[in-house]
């Protein structure tokens, strides 16, 4: 199969979907594998490393996608490559369509194949290629929010791990999830004092028995979280918003201590963060009645070498298996990829975006036997 890799052009975004050595099993496997020039420089990967693993290197995003069948990218179609895409291609990225009405009516009109890495998930209801990414963000997250402490960048000037006779930040995480529990595994190593809070006293009771016993965990309702916001230094949420969550309401700024900060890795404007806002690593704050707030929504494309790796490294046995097979056999032999299909010849077949726009939903056994 002929295999397009193009060159991510959303801001601040530096990851690559496919490292050259991943490219290198899709050519063993006798696919072709078209990169757009310079599409993995900013993550380290020359265009020499991906003509050594016998990639043919094109001039532009157009080219890509006129040579490709199988599209594979990190982030969603942009309106900038919106026409791009084709009835003959196949699409492999994070699509997030349910909170992108105009990239899901582009979908639908050019009637590719379209799979979300977000929502493969494998038997457990793990999300296989999103974990990696989560895990990152909370990781990028936590370094992000202890740099903009330092004074030199605005910052309350306090020392994440204090020191003799002075107390360490205290940092409150929301989410006990892969996200909040990597976030809260590097501030320990950082020796700070770390509450994590969730709802689901089973995700607590696990980070107290098998991941991190030293944490403080807390049942996290209204009266709770006010009372820990107070003296926090750092407060982070990992909790992915869905309607009707607030966590922390725009009143419930003023019991904070002025000059702190929120990083919500979620980073969904009004979302369970009411004041947040999407911000970028160029301009990552914004402040609310002496609140700092950062709200990056692609942290790990600040380490895009790691990410790129991570990504590559999860995502290269689903990007094989619909080469050798094509989109149809692949997602019918393999449940976890089926999870991500979301789009199939202008049929839109994934549930929350049916319901977020009103499309009408179809059901995959129907693609299947008539698509």
């Amino acid at each position: 199969m002929k295999i397009g890799l193009p060159k991510e052009i959303k801001e601040n975004e530096f990851r690559v979907a496919i490292i050259p050595s991943n490219v290198r099993k899709l050519v063993d496997a006798g696919h072709q594998v078209y990169v757009e020039k310079d599409a993995g420089l900013a993550a380290g990967f020359a265009d020499e490393m991906y003509k050594a693993a016998g990639a043919e290197i094109v001039p532009d995003e157009k080219t890509v996608f006129k040579e490709a069948e199988l599209i594979i990218k990190v982030k969603e179609i942009l309106p900038q490559e919106f026409g791009l895409l084709e009835e003959r291609h196949t699409l492999f990225t994070y699509i997030h369509s349910a909170n992108r009405r105009p990239q899901t009516e582009e979908l639908l009109k050019s009637k590719c194949v379209a799979f979300a890495y977000e929502d493969v998930m494998d038997k457990d209801g793990h999300f296989v290629l999103l974990e990696p990414m989560s895990r990152m963000a909370g990781e990028v997250g936590l370094l992000t929010g202890v740099f903009y402490t330092f004074t030199t960048t605005g910052g309350a000037g306090k020392l994440v791990c204090g020191g003799p006779g002075i107390k360490p930040m205290k940092i409150v995480i929301f989410g006990a999830g892969n996200v909040g529990v990597s976030a809260a595994r590097l501030a320990m190593g950082l020796n700070a004092d770390v509450v994590l809070m969730d709802t689901d006293l089973r995700k607590l009771e696990d980070v107290l028995a098998n991941k991190l016993p030293g944490v403080r965990t807390l049942y996290s309702n209204r009266a709770n979280v006010e009372q820990e916001i107070k003296d926090a230094d750092i407060v982070f949420n990992c909790v992915k918003w869905f309607p009707g969550l607030t966590i922390i309401s725009k009143d419930m700024l003023k019991l904070m201590q002025p000059g702190s900060l929120i990083v919500d890795i979620d980073a969904e404007p009004g979302g369970a963060i009411e004041t947040s806002q999407y911000t970028t690593h160029e301009n990552p704050l914004f402040e609310v009645d002496g609140i700092r707030h950062i709200g990056i929504a692609n942290l790990p494309s600040a380490v895009s070498n790691s990410a790129s790796a991570a990504l590559s490294n999860a995502t290269i046995s689903f990007i094989k298996e619909i080469a050798d097979k094509g989109w149809k056999r692949a997602a019918m032999e393999n449940d976890e990829l089926c999870c991500g299909l979301d789009f199939v010849k202008g049929y839109l077949t994934f549930k929350d975006t049916s319901e977020a726009f009103g499309i009408e939903l179809t059901d995959k056994k129907f693609v299947f036997e008539n698509c």
